[in-house]
Formats: structure tokens, sequence, C-alpha cells
């Protein structure tokens, strides 16, 4: 695939003002596109991380620091997840796209999708978090 999207920078988490959400900028490029672009990518926090988070740690209990990193390690791998389902969908081949929405209400059927990336690497990212947090 000759006009494969191109991560080169991701940055965040940042939180949203006045919505429930954790963002991500990623600078992405095609090789027709002239320079990199920018998109953003939104984490729902009640639809999106912590639906994924009982799912893959269940009832979890730590520090307030490590739960923070769980959000952090978690929010980040939904993210990219979402990237991978919108590249695949073609939800970002043109220049315009710049902000992938939470997987609820009209993109809802999105989400599925991305459970099933879930579902493939949810072992290493627990893997990822026991190693990080210590759980």
């Amino acid at each position: 695939m000759e006009n494969k999207l191109t991560i080169f920078d991701v940055s965040g988490p940042f939180r949203e003002p006045r919505e429930p959400v954790f963002s991500y900028d990623y600078s992405v490029q095609r090789a027709n596109w002239a320079t990199p672009h920018g998109i953003r990518v939104k984490v729902s926090i009640p639809d999106e991380l912590d639906v994924l988070r009982e799912r893959l740690l269940g009832p979890v209990s730590g520090s307030p620091g490590q739960q923070l990193v769980i959000g952090k390690v978690l929010s980040r791998t939904i993210a990219d997840w979402k990237v991978k389902v919108a590249e695949a969908e073609g939800m970002m081949v043109e220049r315009r796209d710049v902000m992938l929405a939470p997987f609820v209400g009209p993109l809802s059927h999105l989400f599925q999708k991305m459970e099933v990336l879930f579902e493939q690497e949810k072992t290493a990212v627990r893997e990822e978090i026991r190693k990080r947090v210590g759980l």
C-alpha cells in the first residue's frame, strides 16, 4: 500500500475542558501529502476507557499514581486502536479530517471493530500494565 498512513509523533494525553475525554495529537503523513498533518484523537473516559479498563483488569485498586499510569497506558493504547480502525474505514484519507471523535453515538459501530483489536491484544496490554504499574 503506497499511500499508507505513517505516524511521526504522538503527544498527550490532554484533558479536554467541558468533555469527559482524554485527547492525543497525532502527527501523520501519507506519501502523497507534502507535509505532515495533525489529527486529534479523543478517548471517552466513561464510554471507552472505563469500559475497556473494567474488561481488561476487573475492579482494580491501587494508589492514585498507579491508577494514573494505568489510565495513561490504556488511553494511549485505545487511541492507537482508534487510528487503526479509522484508517481501515477510510476515515483519514483526506487532509481535512482533523479529529477522531469517541466511538459513541453515530460512531458506535466502530467501537465493535475496536473491540476486535482489544481481544487480540489484551494479553500484551495487561502485561505492559503489570510491568509499568506492578499490579
